[in-house]
């Protein structure tokens, strides 16, 4: 059993890595493509280039890995069955749930690289290509926005601590790769949505433990602490011109500061992921920004999804695995080698189709995330002991 193990584990070791390989260089060849139009853009040459599209294969590691699984594993039980190996391994009392237990020793070792690559390599590397990109460009990560970036957090009556006082929003015109912060406005509001402050300044910089520096700071200061007359009665002397919206404009205070200390629940991190792909973010930046999300009473069903996603799709490998298993009972009459591939292939096609239908389908009519992420697999793997019923009835 031991032998037989080994065997299986090389035998379909050696096929993954091959197809990985080619399909790591089929998208890294279209992601050059990609590129080549940003070539020539400030100092992003073509070396920039070729060492972005290298950073990014991390990612395309745990996109492609359940791919290469599938066609990897077809081809070696085609082998299998092509020089009757496998008959004669079922003729040596190796029972069907002996070969789909010995298949699922070698899916966990797929699934834990896979893991590795996408929650500790890919965060590392993904910032670090972005930031190379940007910085060769001389871009900012919001400069595609007409508005610049916008976020939100809540106001704490003692910094990140004690009852809640407001809300606060967040506009940056340039959020530059190092997590500097150009031309910043804040817009703060009371429990009651009325505006109490606006401050200006021309830049900010992360300080650490939730605090950023303002820098050239013009704060506009809005006092609404008087209470609005019921409707139909005019204003009591004195407190204030109220206008239309029911704000106080003549209570206004200006003031101008060199620097300004800001605590906020906001990071460089929220910053940087609320502009990005939720496909292309890790499970553990997925987790923040969706706490964060519903800290503040936003939609986060679509970061929902994909965080779920992206703790089953490691999964998704045992149940292309097992979908490939009973490749293995089918003889060479059957079809050659090469037609269980395009078949493999087709498989793996159609199961990404129905994975981004599902979680289209599921956003739109707000089903429950976890069963959106593992409806797919779910489908797929009732599929995979169909077909090892059939063939071990036929």
């Amino acid at each position: 059993m031991k032998i037989l193990q080994r065997y299986f584990a090389v035998s379909i070791a050696q096929a993954v890595f091959f197809v990985l390989v080619a399909l790591l260089a089929l998208t890294a060849f279209m992601d050059l493509t990609g590129e080549l139009s940003s070539v020539g853009q400030g100092s992003y040459m073509i070396q920039h280039a070729f060492l972005y599209v290298l950073m990014l294969l991390p990612g395309h590691v745990y996109e492609v890995m359940p791919m290469a699984a599938l066609i990897g594993t077809i081809y070696t039980m085609a082998q299998f069955a092509a020089s009757s190996e496998f008959t004669i391994m079922r003729a040596s009392s190796m029972s069907t749930r002996m070969a789909a237990w010995m298949v699922f020793r070698i899916a966990i070792v797929f699934v834990l690289i896979t893991f590795v690559f996408g929650e500790l390599i890919t965060p590392i590397t993904a910032p670090l290509a972005d930031k190379l990109k940007l910085s060769a460009k001389g871009a900012t990560v919001s400069q595609e926005f007409r508005s610049g970036m916008w976020t939100k957090d809540v106001v704490h009556s003692d910094g990140m601590h004690g009852a809640v006082t407001g809300s606060r929003f967040f506009n940056v015109r340039q959020f530059r790769a190092d997590g500097q912060l150009l031309d910043v406005k804040l817009y703060e509001f009371d429990t009651n949505f009325r505006l109490r402050s606006l401050i200006t300044a021309a830049s900010a910089s992360f300080q650490g433990n939730n605090t950023w520096r303002l820098a050239d700071v013009t704060e506009t200061l809005f006092s609404n602490s008087r209470v609005l007359p019921a409707p139909g009665q005019a204003a009591p002397a004195g407190t204030g011109i109220q206008n239309r919206f029911g704000q106080e404009t003549s209570a206004v205070s200006t003031r101008r500061l060199q620097n300004m200390d800001l605590v906020s629940e906001i990071t460089p991190k929220i910053l940087s992921v609320s502009s990005a792909d939720p496909d292309r973010m890790s499970a553990n930046e997925l987790a923040v920004y969706t706490r964060h999300l519903a800290e503040n009473k936003q939609q986060n069903d679509r970061f929902k999804i994909a965080f779920w996603k992206k703790l089953i799709a490691p999964l998704a490998i045992f149940v292309l695995m097992a979908l490939a298993l009973p490749f293995a009972y089918l003889h060479m009459r059957s079809g050659g080698v090469s037609l269980k591939i395009f078949i493999g292939i087709m498989i793996g096609v159609s199961f990404m189709l129905v994975d981004t239908l599902f979680s289209h389908l599921g956003l739109l009519s707000t089903w429950p995330p976890i069963l959106t992420a593992i409806a797919p697999s779910l489908v797929f793997l009732a599929l995979a002991l169909g077909a090892l019923w059939w063939v071990e009835r036929h």
